[in-house]
């Protein structure tokens, strides 16, 4: 790690405090999508890899390191999690992976995709209708998250230090961080 000090981005305003209810909200929503993944078996590491890559899609930065620690501890290899962001030329992920990715892709980018019926198809040649749907409820969820942290910048992630690095390791920032379960 470098010695130079790392520079967190200025939290813009603290969505939570100010919109609470609809905070509140938009966390039962997550829920719900949960519940749904639940129902259908989706596993709880193909939910933290969509997670991410909408979150990459999104840019939102949180996010992306949330997901990415949550797909490591729900069993997730490092070359796994580090290849959603080109899974289109890796070769990690199942076909139900990659229909899964080729679905968050699509939605996530509706204004330019617009779901095309290919990319609908293929996911539904793989998953049942049910089990799209769940996926779609996650989708829905993660992208409003995303939308949150992109435009408040309510959250950050903290900086990541090696063990013999982490009392020692400088951090410029102008606010403290606020954290919350997205």
């Amino acid at each position: 790690m470098s010695s130079e000090p790392i520079v967190l981005p200025d939290i813009r305003f603290d969505f939570d405090a100010l919109a609470p209810k609809f905070s509140r909200a938009l966390a039962h929503l997550d829920h719900a999508a949960e519940l749904e993944l639940d129902a259908v078996g989706i596993p709880v590491g193909l939910r933290n890899l969509v997670k991410l890559r909408a979150s990459q899609l999104n840019g939102c930065s949180y996010c992306v390191d949330m997901h990415s620690r949550d797909a490591r501890d729900a069993g997730e290899s490092f070359q796994r999690i580090a290849a959603v962001a080109v899974w289109q030329e890796a070769h990690f992920f199942t076909a139900r992976e990659r229909a899964a990715f080729a679905f968050t892709d699509a939605v996530i980018r509706a204004s330019e995709t617009r779901v095309p019926d290919e990319v609908v198809a293929d996911a539904l040649a793989v998953y049942s209708e049910t089990e799209v749907s769940a996926l779609l409820a996650l989708l829905v969820s993660i992208n409003a998250w995303n939308l949150v942290g992109v435009t408040a910048r309510c959250w950050r992630a903290e900086p990541e230090a090696a063990a013999e690095d982490a009392a020692t390791a400088p951090v410029a920032e102008s606010e403290p961080a606020v954290t919350a379960a997205v």
